[in-house]
């Protein structure tokens, strides 16, 4: 990991196991299609919003409790002049215990500031994670945005 990578985390009041099920509700907090299972180890599953992002996400750990990790297969991006800048990219969900409650740490391994997308990729992860993953967790029902 670089230390320019986005990442955001967030503090709640659940317990791992119901943190680390939230995030593997994919469907729960991130809009768009999903396609393919979210919460097996090496399963691949695809994302689609509009015609403006795809991606393609290979799950390579799944640590119950602790760690969700995707990597990124295949990505197009229509709003970038390199539509394929998040591939080879990673997802990385940590999740840790602290003394006062569980913290959730997101990591776009990739997403640094030199990239064409981070402003607009950045800004819905803040959205996504901090919000909607965030929702999902403490009141049962995330945020994504509603089908198109």
């Amino acid at each position: 990991m670089d230390e320019s990578d986005f990442t955001i985390s967030f503090t709640v009041d659940e317990s791992p196991e119901a943190v680390f099920a939230a995030i593997n509700d994919v469907r729960g907090w991130w809009s768009g299609d999903i396609e393919g299972e979210t919460d097996v180890l090496g399963a691949t599953f695809s994302y689609r919003y509009a015609d403006v992002h795809f991606s393609q996400q290979t799950i390579s750990e799944l640590v119950p409790g602790q760690r969700v990790v995707w990597h990124v297969d295949d990505a197009r991006l229509s709003f970038t002049s390199e539509p394929d800048e998040w591939v080879g990219t990673k997802l990385r969900f940590e999740i840790l215990l602290t003394a006062a409650a569980t913290e959730v740490r997101f990591t776009h391994a990739g997403l640094t500031p030199r990239m064409e997308c981070f402003a607009g990729c950045s800004g819905a992860w803040t959205f996504y994670i901090s919000e909607s993953l965030y929702s999902l967790i403490t009141t049962g029902v995330g945020r994504p945005n509603p089908s198109e």
